[in-house]
């Protein structure tokens, strides 16, 4: 079973030209230097990252990091952890490469997902990945993302639940899984 995070199809390319790497920021520095957010105990799931300070709308966070493999090895790779099969770090790239946040990987790993995100994630041409700031984002608020997560099977009410979102939100799909959308009838 193949997992991605963020398909090509769903994540944002950013509007951004990169500039050559000696004069590029990576991400947006927060006020003096210091990082926007701190990673903590979640609410939503496990670990979680806060923002440390108000971070303001279009605020690149920070980089999604990772080892860069192949999505055959992906596959061999998954599951992680056998005991906790449905929770995986990867996050799969337009090029067909995926992000190992769990080898060589940074603190964006432990940005939970929510149906109704105060982040995205976007791709630039270069193949990184950033998690930037949608609105405003208050000081102790929990950064998210919608996951957005494809499976290359059927999708039951079985691999929903196994997939089971928890953000709470109004408009909460209750699952982590990118469902298709149904065309509505004439």
């Amino acid at each position: 079973m193949t997992v991605k995070k963020k398909t090509p199809s769903r994540a944002r390319k950013s509007p951004v030209v990169e500039q050559p790497a000696e004069d590029r920021v990576d991400v947006d520095p927060g006020p003096g230097g210091k990082p926007w957010y701190v990673v903590r105990r979640s609410r939503v799931h496990g670990t979680g990252v806060f923002a440390a300070r108000k971070i303001p709308a279009g605020t690149r966070v920070i980089e999604y990091a990772g080892e860069r493999i192949s999505a055959a090895e992906a596959d061999r790779r998954h599951p992680v952890n056998p005991e906790d099969p449905y929770h995986t770090f990867f996050f799969a790239l337009e090029s067909g490469k995926v992000i190992d946040g769990g080898s060589q990987g940074n603190d964006a790993r432990w940005i939970n997902h929510a149906c109704e995100p105060n982040c995205e994630a976007e791709e630039t041409d270069d193949g990184r990945v950033f998690i930037v700031s949608q609105h405003p984002i208050e000081r102790g608020e929990e950064l998210n993302y919608d996951y957005g997560l494809v499976i290359d099977e059927r999708i039951t009410p079985t691999l929903k639940k196994n997939y089971q979102c928890l953000c709470g939100a109004d408009s909460c799909r209750g699952t982590m899984l990118a469902l298709k959308r149904r065309k509505k009838k004439a």
